[in-house]
């Protein structure tokens, strides 16, 4: 469960080139819930979830994650607690290690390396069965070098290394933006089914309105550094992005003017 309280965040306060990202942003994410964040660029969603990444520290405010107050964890102390799949689909996966290195990484991250590396065969067979799972065929190439893999065949094994260990939290970072509408598609589905499997929490901020609608069971709204929409159950089930363009307009008094967005519709 994650909770956000009334945070803020300035960049480059005091001089010119002032920002204000956050604006007093604060919600909170019931276990099992997965939300998708749409908003313009610089309306504070990515902000947002680097902020509970701990990439940054808040000015003010206090996150909490399972109970635990990490707002002034560093980064590597909060990975912990978090799974996270990045927008470039060469993140999150050492390219010159074969597919079971990178699971095995993953796996025995936070855990006492001893003084092995080897994989067992009781390992072995358990990043199989996760892999073929994905429906890429992936289990019969554990031997295959990352780098040799495709844009959406890193996306679908970083989704896979980024949940093996059942994290309190998952964050997807536009991890689709980078792929083809068709690949996309699928790494989307491959999430939806690795969210609903794992039963994991999730936040996922994409710039796609349809996308945003189609997947997860609660959908926020930024707009300069605050959430102008929340809507979740059947109200969020009925949306169209014509009726989220309106709400938007409602809302902010303007109308919604992301280009990327607009292409969604």
């Amino acid at each position: 469960m994650l909770e956000v309280k009334n945070i803020h965040k300035t960049f480059n306060a005091g001089t010119v080139n002032e920002k204000i990202a956050l604006d007093g942003v604060s919600f909170t994410l019931e276990d099992g819930e997965f939300v998708t964040i749409i908003g313009g660029n610089g309306s504070g969603k990515s902000t947002t979830l680097n902020a509970v990444a701990g990439v940054f520290p808040v000015d003010s405010g206090n996150i909490i994650i399972d109970g635990i107050d990490v707002t002034k964890l560093p980064e590597y102390k909060r990975a912990k607690y978090l799974g996270r799949v990045f927008q470039d689909p060469m993140i999150g996966t050492a390219g010159n290690m074969n597919i079971e290195e990178n699971l095995a990484l993953a796996y025995r991250r936070g855990k006492s390396r001893k003084l092995r590396w080897a994989i067992t065969a009781k390992e072995r067979e358990f990043f199989k069965s996760q892999l073929s799972t994905l429906g890429l065929g992936l289990e019969n190439r554990v031997g295959t070098k990352v780098g040799l893999l495709s844009g959406g065949q890193r996306q679908a094994l970083t989704l896979i290394m980024a949940s093996i260990e059942k994290p309190k939290l998952l964050l997807l970072d536009e991890h689709t933006a980078a792929l083809d509408p068709k690949t996309a598609a699928k790494v989307l589905e491959i999430s939806d089914q690795v969210i609903h499997d794992n039963n994991l929490t999730a936040m996922m901020v994409t710039h796609n309105m349809r996308d945003a609608i189609t997947h997860g069971t609660r959908l926020m709204m930024f707009h300069e550094g605050k959430i102008i929409l929340d809507i979740k159950g059947e109200d969020k089930k009925k949306l169209t992005v014509e009726d989220l363009l309106h709400e938007f307009e409602k809302a902010s008094g303007e109308e919604f003017t992301s280009d990327e967005a607009l292409l969604s519709r």
